[in-house]
């Protein structure tokens, strides 16, 4: 079990996606250890995703670093070994979706209040095609294709008639029901699911580790951009003036 605790709403951080990233990797190397379940300490959210502050107002350098860490826990995580649930609990927009849409299995719990999806356009920014190609793998080209222009966030009873998570349960079950998931997936031998695993995922891995520096370059590009800074400190007022 690994629990989000990165107060107020989980915000992917460079020190927390390197964080993650080692975790996974621990997990990883641990023979013992065959799968994970991934889900939030913090109420009511799972994450927000990527952290704002980390891509504004700061130098080129930092820009590669964070994103080049965001890379990195994609590339872990959607090509990980073990078995991966999410146990959604609590809302998960943009990056928090990515972590979601990138594990084997998803249980959202059943409150409308809770959305999940890649709202980035709603920012005037843009998922990463690494981004759309894992979206466009769960739910399909065309549910992708609107929900990603439109930058939709879907109320968790929608998000599971969409087939973007694939189970809403009680909040009070979510773990118990995550649990009876990953004894499902884990009666299985592991060389047979990891070698399909690998077999499904394989080309969208291959595709961000061929153009990784292309991806961080276009990524500098774009956030360097004094509109897109500009959009950026707008949203980032709006969320103080939201929380005063």
């Amino acid at each position: 079990m690994m629990k989000f605790k990165s107060p107020p709403v989980n915000s992917l951080s460079l020190e927390f996606l390197t964080e993650f990233s080692i975790s996974l990797e621990k997990l990883e190397n641990d023979r013992a250890c065959r799968g994970v379940i991934i889900t939030s300490a913090v109420p009511k959210i799972f994450s927000s995703g990527l952290d704002i502050t980390e891509m504004c107002g700061k130098n080129v350098e930092h820009y590669a670093e964070f994103w080049r860490a965001v890379q990195e826990l994609w590339l872990r995580l959607y090509g990980s070994n073990m078995v991966t649930v999410a146990a959604v609990n609590g809302s998960s927009p943009a990056g928090g979706c990515l972590v979601a849409l990138s594990c084997d299995y998803r249980i959202m719990a059943e409150n409308p209040k809770f959305s999940i999806g890649l709202n980035e356009a709603q920012l005037g920014i843009v998922a990463p095609f690494w981004f759309k190609d894992t979206f466009v793998n769960v739910v399909g080209h065309r549910v992708a294709e609107r929900s990603l222009q439109l930058g939709s966030l879907h109320p968790a009873p929608e998000a599971h008639k969409l087939g973007l998570v694939d189970e809403l349960v009680p909040e009070e079950k979510l773990m118990e029901k995550a649990a009876a998931v990953m004894a499902q997936w884990l009666a299985l031998p592991d060389h047979a699911r990891q070698l399909t695993k690998t077999m499904m995922r394989k080309a969208v891995l291959d595709r961000l580790v061929a153009h990784r520096e292309e991806d961080i370059k276009n990524f500098i590009t774009f956030v360097s951009k004094e509109s897109i800074q500009k959009s950026l400190r707008m949203y980032m007022e709006m969320l103080k003036k939201r929380k005063s």
